[in-house]
């Protein structure tokens, strides 16, 4: 079995070990936790160009040494031209393409605010060049190919292959790039060099924001100069909930982190500790059930809900979700939201920073549009939109979409510290209340419960279906006993990256630092 990592004054978390390594870089050169993610974010861009880019959107959940967290919402809304008569004669709003690259990138807005937040906590801030120094390098001269990216161009080709850019971008020899085999990015090295030397506000105020509007234009995207001009990432009050072992924070709307804390608020009411794997994995999932029904009843826009998502996470709701919740009988499911893919990353530093942060562009490589002399993959995230006028995401010129993306982060009774958070659309409150059960209130050590087999009820990254999936690796008692409660059960390989790729750090009560990475995945837990 894996260990995790521990040390004393620093630790990163990345699904691609380049990327941890490069914020331990900068938390090694005097930087902070937050530093060293902007770090980790720009390599993360580059090494795993399939689930996350410049062309996506972000959110940040940062625990100061003292006082309360906060989160930063880094998502675009849809373009000045996002309307539904732009899709008329469509039944719905294309997953791929020019029209599936709808909304703004948020991504960099992010990055930008965050750097102005490390600012006002103190300290001498490295310079921009610095902090993007790896990401230019691994752009410019190549990173060697993950089994995950050589899989995903591969399974998605036949629809990504005539989309503005992809082949040219990521099959330059006119077929997916082998595993192992050197994958550079010229363009997307002048991109960071720019935003490098003129700052990131170039992105949507400067000289690149103005390229981006022309041949954003060129090629039909609804998205214009104005809309970028207009992006900024703003600082928002993350959703709390006080749980019985600590108190726990994540992501407001239009982020499903209600989601992830209302399934830990529920199971705090079914006598997690004693339970079984097969009660575990029923109890979890049983509350998800319950949580994505509070999801798709009223997550939205924040500006378009009818009322505020910390109202919904109270104990006279969870306990009411508890008790409707059978031991001996699953309930039934409908669907789920479907795929995403994501990157979750984690820093803390010696100082008592924690950030735990998520990049994504939706879909395996977002719309499949690269924008001219950018090198940039545009996300496709708009298309959570509805084109029902009636419908909660009903799309509208403005309006943010829904995501599934939410950090998660949580200080505990006990003292101890805790950030983690996984990839995988709807499986990424799964994923989490999987990770905080075990490790917080199972007891299990750290990367086991990262490493632990895990589940996932509906849709993700490369599924279609909407059984409970369980890794190969549960215990054939347990997969009979959750067939018998009445769960339609799949069986995926041991290791599967439908699951998604997780990751946690603790910081513990005497300073020390500990770090786990998902196995599933190519990346690394670093400390110093």
């Amino acid at each position: 079995m894996i260990q995790s990592n521990m040390a004393p004054l620093g630790m990163a978390v990345a699904p691609h070990h380049l990327a941890s390594e490069s914020a331990l870089a900068i938390l090694r050169d005097g930087g902070n936790a937050i530093e060293a993610m902007v770090a980790a974010a720009a390599t993360i861009a580059v090494v795993y160009p399939h689930m996350n880019g410049l062309g996506g959107d972000g959110f940040w959940l940062v625990l100061p040494p003292n006082g309360d967290p906060v989160a930063i919402d880094a998502s675009g809304a849809a373009g000045a031209l996002a309307h539904p008569d732009f899709y008329r004669g469509q039944s719905a709003i294309p997953h791929r393409g020019p029209a599936a690259a709808l909304t703004v990138a948020g991504t960099v807005s992010g990055w930008q605010e965050a750097l102005a937040l490390s600012s006002e906590l103190g300290g001498a801030p490295l310079p921009l060049p610095r902090l993007l120094r790896d990401a230019i390098r691994y752009a410019a001269d190549g990173i060697p190919v993950t089994a995950s990216q050589a899989a995903a161009t591969v399974a998605k080709q036949h629809e990504l292959a005539h989309q503005p850019g992809f082949a040219a971008t990521f099959m330059p020899d006119g077929e997916p790039p082998r595993e192992g085999s050197r994958f550079t990015q010229p363009s997307l090295a002048q991109t960071l060099g720019l935003l490098s030397e003129q700052g990131l506000d170039s992105f949507y105020r400067g000289e690149l924001a103005h390229h981006l509007a022309r041949e954003m234009s060129a090629l039909g995207m609804p998205v214009t100069l104005a809309d970028l001009q207009q992006q900024r990432a703003r600082r928002c009050v993350p959703l709390h909930v006080a749980h019985s072992e600590g108190d726990l924070w994540n992501i407001a709307p239009p982020t499903q982190g209600l989601v992830s804390l209302a399934i830990l608020g529920i199971t705090d009411r079914l006598a997690m500790a004693q339970a079984d794997e097969a009660q575990t994995v029923h109890r979890i999932v049983e509350a998800t059930k319950k949580a994505f029904a509070l999801r798709d009843a009223h997550l939205t826009d924040p500006r378009h809900m009818s009322c505020e998502a910390q109202s919904l996470l109270t104990q006279d709701r969870f306990a009411t979700l508890a008790s409707q919740i059978s031991e001996t009988q699953a309930a039934p499911w409908g669907a789920g939201r479907g795929p995403g893919d994501t990157v979750w990353m984690g820093v803390m530093d010696s100082s008592g920073l924690a950030v735990s942060f998520i990049q994504s562009i939706y879909h395996e490589f977002g719309s499949g549009v690269v924008i001219p002399g950018t090198g940039i993959t545009w996300q496709n995230r708009g298309a959570a939109f509805s084109l029902d006028a009636d419908h909660l995401l009903a799309l509208a010129p403005g309006k943010q979409p829904f995501h599934t993306l939410n950090p998660a982060a949580a200080r505990l009774k006990d003292g101890r510290t805790l950030v983690y958070g996984a990839m995988g659309g709807d499986g990424q409150p799964q994923t989490q209340a999987a990770i905080f059960t075990r490790h917080v209130i199972q007891g299990m050590p750290l990367q086991q419960a990262v490493s632990a087999p895990r589940w996932l009820l509906g849709r993700t990254w490369g599924q279609s279906s909407d059984s409970l999936k369980l890794e190969g690796r549960f215990a054939p008692e347990s997969v009979a006993r959750l067939r018998q409660l009445g769960h339609e059960v799949e069986l995926l390989p041991d290791f599967s990256e439908a699951v998604g790729h997780a990751g946690a750090i603790v910081r513990h009560i005497n300073g020390m630092l500990e770090g786990a990475c998902d196995p599933r995945s190519n990346g690394s837990a670093s400390g110093f």
